[in-house]
C-alpha cells in the first residue's frame, strides 16, 4: 500500500485530478439544459434524455481534457519548475518524464473514445467529437504558445472552458452559460496573475485588452447565435432564442455573491501571493455554483442539487491530495549528507 500510495499522488498531482469536478460540472449542467429542452420540444420527462453511455463519455471527455492540459502543462514547464516549484512531480523526481508522457498520452485517448462515444449515442452530434478536438489544440495551443503573451494566454483559458462546455449542447439552449464561464475564468486568471505577479507581468495595458476581446467576443457570439437560431425557427423570438428567462437570476446572483466573497477573501490573506492563489482556487471552484444555478433555473432544483454535490466533493478532494502528500512526505525515511569541512 505505501508502495501504491507512492506512485498514484504523483498522477493526481501531475493530473490535477483533485479540481477535474469543475470541468465535470461543466458539462453536466450543459447535458442537463439540453436535456431540458429536448424535453420541453417532444413532451417527454428530462430524465429519459440523458443515456447512461453519454453521461460516460461525457465524463471521459471531461477527465481526458482536464488532465491532459494539466500533465502537458507540468511536462512542458518541467525545467523551469526545478528552480521556481521543485515540488511537484516532474522535477522532484516522484514521477519520470516517460511516464508522464505515457500519462498524458492515455488521457488524450480517453478523451477521444468519450467524444466517440458521445457522439454516436442518442441524439449524439459529430460536432461534439470536432469540438473535441478543438478543446484539445486550444489546450495545447495554450501550453505551448499563448500564456506567453498575456492577454492571448488569459484569453485562451477562457476561450478553452467555453468550448469545453459546448461539447455537451453545440447548440448552446442557454448561450449565457458557456460565456459566464469564459468570462469568469479569463478575469479571475488575470486577478490572479496580477497578485502572484507571474511573468511575464500584466500590465494595465493587457487588462484593457482582455476586457476589450471579452465584449467583443460576447457581443459576436450572442449575435452569431441569434442570427443563426432565427433561421432555424424564424418564428422565435429574440428573448426566446436567447433563453431569457427569470432563471438567469441565480446565476446573476452567484456572480454577485463571487464578488462579495472574492473581496473578503483577499482582505483576509497576509499577502499578495496568498490572495491570488485563494482567488483563483475559489474561482474555479465557483464554475460548480455558476453551474448548479443554471441547472436549478432551467432544468429543476433535482438537477441543480447533483451539480453541487460536486462542490464539496471537489473541496475535498484538494484537502485530501494536500494531507496526502505531507503524510508521504513524513513517512520517508530522512536523507543526510556528509558535510565537506
Amino acid at each position: 500500500m505505501p508502495s501504491f500510495s507512492q506512485r498514484l499522488l504523483p498522477v493526481l498531482q501531475l493530473t490535477r485530478m483533485a479540481l477535474v469536478f469543475t470541468a465535470l460540472a461543466d458539462s453536466g449542467c450543459a447535458m442537463l439544459l439540453s436535456a431540458h429542452f429536448d424535453a420541453l420540444s417532444n413532451g417527454h420527462s428530462l430524465w429519459k434524455q440523458l443515456y447512461v453511455i453519454r453521461c460516460i463519455g461525457l465524463m471521459m471527455i471531461s477527465i481526458g481534457l482536464y488532465g491532459f492540459g494539466m500533465s502537458l502543462n507540468d511536462i512542458i514547464d518541467r525545467r523551469r519548475d526545478r528552480q521556481i516549484s521543485p515540488t511537484r512531480p516532474l522535477p522532484s523526481g516522484s514521477i519520470g518524464l516517460a511516464t508522464a508522457h505515457v500519462v498524458c498520452t492515455l488521457l488524450v485517448m480517453i478523451a477521444l473514445l468519450g467524444a466517440e462515444l458521445y457522439s454516436n449515442v442518442g441524439n449524439g452530434s459529430r460536432i461534439s467529437l470536432v469540438l473535441t478536438v478543438l478543446t484539445m489544440a486550444l489546450i495545447a495551443f495554450y501550453d505551448f504558445a499563448a500564456r506567453y503573451f498575456v492577454p492571448v494566454g488569459l484569453l485562451s483559458l477562457g476561450f478553452i472552458r467555453f468550448f469545453h462546455a459546448m461539447i455537451a449542447e453545440p447548440t448552446m439552449p442557454v448561450v449565457w452559460h458557456p460565456l459566464l464561464l469564459l468570462n469568469h475564468v479569463t478575469i479571475v486568471s488575470a486577478i490572479a496573475h496580477h497578485l502572484e505577479q507571474k511573468r511575464p507581468r500584466i500590465r494595465r495595458m493587457h487588462f484593457r485588452w482582455v476586457m476589450a476581446g471579452l465584449g467583443a467576443i460576447d457581443l459576436a457570439t450572442v449575435v452569431i447565435v441569434t442570427l443563426w437560431k432565427h433561421q432555424i425557427e424564424p418564428r422565435a423570438s429574440v428573448a426566446q432564442i436567447l433563453a431569457l428567462q427569470p432563471a438567469l437570476l441565480g446565476p446573476f446572483a452567484a456572480v454577485l455573491a463571487f464578488v462579495v466573497f472574492a473581496v473578503w477573501s483577499g482582505r483576509r490573506s497576509t499577502n499578495r501571493r496568498d490572495a491570488g492563489q485563494a482567488l483563483n482556487l475559489a474561482g474555479l471552484l465557483w464554475l460548480i455554483v455558476y453551474d448548479a444555478a443554471f441547472s436549478v433555473g432551467f432544468a429543476g432544483v433535482l438537477a441543480g442539487s447533483l451539480i453541487l454535490l460536486l462542490l464539496p466533493v471537489a473541496y475535498l478532494a484538494v484537502w485530501v491530495v494536500g494531507w496526502w502528500g505531507k503524510l508521504i512526505q513524513l513517512s520517508q525515511r530522512p536523507t543526510f549528507r556528509r558535510v565537506e569541512t
